[in-house]
């Protein structure tokens, strides 16, 4: 049994749409370009898909109408210029990382006389180490990941990079690295722990919940990471870290109330919500 291609995605969008799923348009067609082992910039081109690929097209469809993330289904995320291996076990990277990416990338760039020395805390997939060290080669980057699993996938993806992963917490990560750190990094967990239901449930159920969930007013890692990163960064060293966008007032007044940062600025995504917070260890 075969099905032309627009039967074949008018019925998975239903589906997909039926199941809730925010982008049923776009996920089908990624869907179908994944089990033809095309690009969903070639789908037109197809006129019937087979019947072999059709069976394979109609189970992906099922998981993904049960909310598994897509990026599970076809093994890959894309992040900035790097693709990266994802699946059960790692936090999928979302595209508003990539603002905060792109600001470590800035900054990392700046620096002269010598490497840059950047450290990406909670490194997940290691998505942010890995664009870093895509898009600066001479930055000397290290990165760490708690959770074991994570810890895996992002060897993985790291292994072609000089990118200097350890598995470890970011409380007491790099003693080496005490004080010479130019650009710090770190997309923690900062969901309230009862905010579970307004979780999409593709993160809720499918997401390491280490990577998700962080106290009872979200803040508990950003709080570890403000001490943290004070003894990591050299004088005038900067951070980046990414919140909720319920918290673009508190993420950042978690710095300025020690009194040891200086520029302490929030940003927006794209969609103008609250994103990630930057600040500068006073000199």
């Amino acid at each position: 049994m075969t099905g032309t291609r627009r039967a074949v995605l008018t019925g998975a969008v239903a589906r997909l749409r039926e199941a809730g799923v925010a982008s049923p348009e776009h996920d089908a067609a990624e869907l179908l370009a994944h089990v033809l082992g095309t690009s969903r910039s070639q789908l037109p081109l197809v006129d019937e898909v087979p019947s072999e690929a059709l069976t394979a097209y109609d189970a992906l469809i099922a998981r993904r109408a049960e909310r598994e993330p897509l990026q599970h289904l076809t093994g890959t995320a894309y992040f900035r210029h790097v693709e990266l291996a994802v699946g059960p076990g790692v936090f999928v990277p979302r595209p508003e990382t990539e603002l905060l990416a792109g600001w470590a990338i800035e900054q990392a760039a700046v620096v002269t006389g010598r490497a840059p020395v950047v450290v990406d805390l909670c490194t997940g997939s290691g998505a942010v180490a890995k664009a870093i060290a895509d898009e600066v080669p001479g930055a000397v980057v290290h990165a760490v990941e708690l959770d074991e699993p994570a810890h895996q996938w992002a060897e993985r993806n790291l292994s072609d990079t000089a990118v200097d992963l350890r598995l470890g917490d970011m409380a007491t990560a790099f003693d080496d690295l005490l004080g010479t750190v130019d650009v710090l990094t770190c997309n923690p967990p900062y969901i309230p722990l009862d905010a579970w239901e307004s979780v999409a449930a593709e993160a809720r159920d499918h997401d390491p919940h280490l990577a998700l969930f962080s106290g009872a007013d979200g803040l508990d890692a950003i709080r570890v990471l403000e001490r943290r990163a004070a003894l990591l960064l050299r004088s005038g060293g900067v951070i980046g870290f990414e919140h909720a966008d319920a918290q673009g007032e508190a993420a950042p007044a978690v710095f300025t109330a020690t009194g040891r940062w200086t520029d302490v600025r929030d940003h927006p995504d794209l969609a103008g919500r609250a994103r990630f917070t930057t600040a500068r260890l006073a000199r």
